[in-house]
């Protein structure tokens, strides 16, 4: 019994031990800022928690365990819902520079209140011209021109579009298609919009785990956009054939909530909203249907992220 006893303290200790041992060298995110060119370094909301989950043994142990499952994140969101998480909104916005004075309102009941603010009808210009396509999202967008001809973010690991739409049929479309991934920071506005006309024709919800979608975490779990929660609809257009817009949940991503009220969409129109937590928008286009932006391209291929924001162009029609 003794030695059982000095057995369980010291695998206790071992535990605590390795949970503060000190994290590998991670680099830094950088990215582009599309106005001006410069490379950034990017603030990342929980950055030493999230280095903690997904570089240290005990962390990865409680990520996989417990932190990527749907009721923590759930529990979460309902805290962000609460009056008393309103204090939280000041702070926040100060420290990443976010500008109220384009929002429709300046208070909010809760910090998800916050999180999920429309803008001003005329804070985000929408390119009306029908050959372009749009960001459907403010945040940072990364790029590939045929994801079956080019790794995907990991060396050594090629998306797999048949497990990303569960859908053989529907993926046997975009295997060899462009991708564009938009990811929204905690900081970004986080109402998503249509980035072309066109009828849904189809929608699918799939439940998955909430991982991160922070490059941080990508690093390390490359198919995490296989694993999450996510909903996608294809959309029927004239001029882009059939395209594919999914929205990925995330750590903290308590919902993603739909507004949109007519299969028969405009390029700019509200889609839905992310609640609390980082998430991502991805859009799927045949090959050779849109030829992206350069410095989008230019950018991504230097492994670097772009800055965009909702309503901009992102791609023309080839």
């Amino acid at each position: 019994m003794k030695k059982l006893k000095i057995l369980i303290v010291t695998i206790i200790i071992a535990h605590v031990a390795i949970a503060f041992w000190p994290l590998p060298d991670i680099p830094p995110v950088k990215y582009v800022e599309r106005t001006t060119g410069e490379v950034k370094t990017e603030k990342i909301e929980g950055e030493g928690w999230l280095k903690w989950l997904y570089y240290n043994p005990v962390g990865e142990m409680s990520l996989h365990g417990i932190v990527k499952r749907k009721f923590i994140s759930e529990w979460y969101g309902r805290l962000m819902d609460k009056p008393s998480s309103a204090e939280k909104i000041k702070p926040f916005a100060e420290k990443y520079g976010i500008d109220l004075s384009i929002t429709e309102k300046q208070h909010f009941d809760s910090f998800n209140d916050f999180f999920t603010r429309k803008l001003k009808p005329d804070a985000r210009p929408v390119n009306v011209d029908s050959a372009v396509v749009i960001s459907p999202a403010d945040g940072k967008i990364f790029v590939f021109e045929n994801v079956g001809k080019k790794d995907f973010y990991v060396k050594g690991y090629r998306f797999n579009m048949y497990e990303f739409l569960e859908d053989s049929l529907l993926a046997a479309n975009y295997t060899d298609g462009t991708m564009l991934i938009i990811r929204l920071a905690p900081p970004d506005y986080h109402r998503y919009h249509f980035p072309v006309d066109g009828t849904i024709i189809q929608k699918k919800k799939i439940i998955g785990d909430y991982f991160s979608v922070s490059p941080l975490a990508l690093r390390k779990i490359a198919e995490i956009f296989c694993m999450n929660k996510r909903e996608y609809t294809v959309i029927d257009t004239k001029n882009f054939d059939k395209m594919v817009m999914c929205e990925v949940g995330a750590t903290m991503v308590g919902s993603i909530i739909d507004t949109y009220k007519s299969d028969n969409i405009k390029k700019g129109e509200e889609k839905g909203y992310f609640k609390f937590g980082g998430s991502t928008v991805v859009l799927l286009f045949k090959k050779d249907i849109i030829s992206i932006d350069d410095d989008l391209l230019e950018n991504s291929y230097r492994n670097l992220e772009t800055t965009v924001q909702m309503g901009e162009r992102i791609a023309v029609l080839n």
